[in-house]
């Protein structure tokens, strides 16, 4: 099998350093190992900037998906209701989520390219008194739009409602004041700017609604205020959890901290948008989303014009080669996706836009 970096938002390319720290196989019942999980636990809210008497940080087994999942059928219960802001794939998920568990939902939805505006979320808590919740994407990967969610966060705690972010893509990759922002339930995952690998998700919470939520699951083995209590024990897992994975997220913790933590992570990652964006526009590759909004960790491009290719050839092409880029999500114009998070440095990305200027000449 052919090695090549990936230049997507999750799973992403990790360290060696990380991968090794999956060929050791730990019991779940041991106390170094359920030591390890409550050293994560702290960690996480260390990250989010929150005291642990006011927030706590739960790990639930499953992608990024079971945790959002987790979080909507556990702490929103029947006579209660949800109201998504919806700008990509993502938060329309959640409008899945919302459906197939049978809770009460309205939904604001924005187009690819524009930002859930806070005012829009004002005047609809404002008209709709039944709505006790309001959730949203942070990064939305499906275009690379980062959301303002500290504009809509302030409108949620004025209002009175609780506010639940999906910063999968963004947390630790960008700084996010959790409690200084209003938000009350984050959730992110392993494999994506902290630099684990896939295998569970995490939930950081306020105890005081994490506590009001017991008895609202709609789901066993997704019941977060289950695992929370479980898990605030002793850090023992409620049902098996995925070993491997959880050794490799503490060492890529380390090496978050050994990188200079949030505000050195984030300059790499915004540095490498900068300089993607530059080469692309110099060769006449333009960005699907405007610069006030682009996020750091993808960015979606327009098909460059005056060229008549295939993406799957230039995906074959640039992987060829070494790195593995992502095909476009927005469904009216022809793009793709190139990411910029991971163990990826500025050389790499001179590199693969290298490649797309070779690939395109060769179309000529």
């Amino acid at each position: 099998m052919k090695y090549y970096k990936l230049l997507t938002p999750g799973p992403l390319t990790t360290t060696d350093s990380v991968k090794k720290e999956m060929m050791f196989d730990h019991c779940t019942w041991d106390d170094d190992y359920k030591k390890i999980t409550q050293e994560i636990r702290r960690e996480l809210l260390e990250l989010a900037h929150v005291d642990e008497k006011e927030y706590t940080a739960v790990l639930m087994q499953g992608s990024g998906n079971f945790g959002v999942e987790s979080v909507l059928t556990s702490v929103i219960g029947n006579g209660e209701k949800l109201l998504i802001a919806a700008n990509g794939a993502y938060g329309e998920r959640m409008e899945d989520i919302a459906k197939h568990a049978g809770i009460d939902y309205a939904i604001y939805h924005e187009h690819y390219n524009q930002v859930p505006k806070a005012e829009v979320i004002r005047d609809m808590l404002e008209k709709d008194q039944k709505i006790t919740h309001v959730a949203m994407v942070h990064s939305e990967t499906t275009s690379g739009i980062l959301n303002d969610i500290e504009a809509v966060g302030k409108v949620v705690k004025e209002m009175g409602r609780v506010f639940i972010v999906d910063a999968m893509s963004s947390f630790a990759g960008v700084d996010i004041p959790v409690k200084d922002w209003g938000i009350d339930f984050i959730i992110s995952s392993a494999n994506k700017c902290i630099q684990g690998v896939p295998g569970f998700s995490f939930i950081i919470a306020k105890r005081k609604l994490l506590e009001e939520s017991k008895g609202k699951a709609r789901s066993l083995s997704l019941d977060l205020y289950d695992q929370w209590k479980t898990m605030e024990v002793d850090g023992k897992w409620r049902f098996t959890s995925p070993t491997h994975v959880v050794l490799a997220f503490a060492q890529a913790l380390k090496e978050l901290k050994e990188e200079g933590g949030i505000p050195a992570r984030s300059r790499r990652y915004k540095e490498n948008n900068e300089l993607l964006i530059k080469r692309m526009e110099e060769m006449g590759i333009h960005t699907y989303i405007d610069r006030e909004h682009q996020g750091p960790i993808i960015t979606t491009f327009f098909y460059p014009e005056n060229y008549n290719f295939k993406f799957s050839d230039m995906y074959n092409y640039i992987k060829d080669r070494g790195y593995a880029i992502y095909p476009g999500k927005v469904t009216e114009a022809e793009t793709f996706r190139i990411g910029n998070i991971g163990e990826i440095c500025k050389e790499d990305i001179i590199k693969v836009t290298d490649l797309i200027g070779e690939f395109l000449e060769s179309t000529k």
